[in-house]
């Protein structure tokens, strides 16, 4: 199996921690940035949870311009966690994805995913003696997240879902497609994704300088990506196989077992998340204290990555603060 243990820090003060993870014999790699501002006592930490196609140093730790979301919620008082799941950036690959993808069903689904976030959460309380985490989750992420949610309501302080997925109408006579365990994410698969939304008559939110500079890191996150014809990263299925699951009436989690204090932030070009998405999800948390559904515009999918991202950073920390928890009555 190829070995993924080396990574190159993003910053002078980033730590790295490999974990055994749920899987026998495999383990997690996580990332670690301690706040700029140390505002918050007793401190007060954030996991990052990815999507469906890229790890976390090319999320929320990727700097455009010299800046990221991690550097922005480490100067509002943040300690930064981000974790990749098997089959992603650092952590190792499931033995499955040596073998031909129709030979195995999707991997890295839900269920697996959460137990991947469970151990992380408790490596995190422990190594820094806090005893809530927040988690902000982006795409399918919001899926393993919220099933860790509602499993242990005590380890959670809040809960961001960027992009989140959501379930929709069964689709009659319709059944989502079968996948493989995994598959071939190109470099222009990447970029065809991050402009489709855009409406032709409006300006470009990611530029292709900004692009290539990422793209490279992208096909960085997997040794053999330079060998395939194109050039792509091998990437498990499981997250593809559950978002189209969602759209055919199965959601992988249930929202109303979730009890902790919930944003949903999205963009007003993502084609994934169309309105009523939210407005379903926002309704069927039903048991959060606290909700908001927040809408930013010439935001896509990918808005993380985008000329909006400033404006998502500032909607996650203002969340993250929680100042919008009611008086109790007296």
């Amino acid at each position: 199996m190829r070995d993924f243990s080396t990574a190159i820090r993003l910053d002078p003060s980033e730590q790295h921690f490999r974990l055994p993870g749920p899987r026998q014999g495999l383990s997690l790699f996580l990332r670690f940035l301690l706040a700029v501002n140390r505002v918050f006592q007793p401190r007060r930490a954030v996991l990052y949870v990815h999507g469906a196609t890229f790890p976390s140093a090319l999320s929320i730790a990727h700097r455009f311009d010299g800046k990221s979301w991690r550097d922005a919620l480490g100067e509002a008082g943040y300690d930064v966690w981000g974790l990749d799941f098997y089959g992603f950036g650092h952590s190792d690959r499931y033995p499955e994805m040596e073998h031909p993808a129709r030979d195995n069903p999707p991997l890295c689904v839900a269920q697996d995913a959460a137990k991947q976030i469970e151990v992380a959460v408790r490596f995190i309380l422990a190594h820094q003696n806090i005893e809530k985490v927040s988690i902000i989750s982006h795409s399918w992420g919001s899926m393993p997240a919220s099933i860790f949610a509602a499993a242990h309501p005590a380890l959670i302080d809040r809960l961001v879902l960027f992009a989140p997925i959501a379930r929709r109408a069964p689709r009659r006579y319709e059944t989502p497609p079968a996948f493989p365990a995994w598959r071939i994410v190109t470099s222009e698969d990447q970029w065809n994704r991050f402009i489709e939304d855009v409406p032709a008559h409006e300006q470009p939110v990611l530029s292709r300088v900004h692009f290539e500079e990422w793209s490279k890191l992208y096909l960085d996150s997997d040794p053999d990506s330079r060998s395939r014809d194109p050039f792509g990263v091998k990437t498990p299925l499981g997250p593809f196989s559950e978002i189209l699951e969602a759209w055919h009436g199965s959601l992988a989690y249930d929202p109303a077992a979730v009890r902790a204090p919930v944003a949903i932030i999205r963009g007003e070009w993502d084609g994934l998340i169309p309105d009523d998405d939210p407005r379903w999800l926002f309704d069927a948390f039903t048991q959060a204290p606290v909700k908001r559904d927040i809408k930013i515009s010439r935001g896509t999918h990918l808005m993380h990555l985008e000329a909006m991202r400033s404006a998502l950073w500032r909607e996650s920390i203002g969340f993250l603060h929680g100042d919008d928890v009611a008086a109790l009555p007296t």
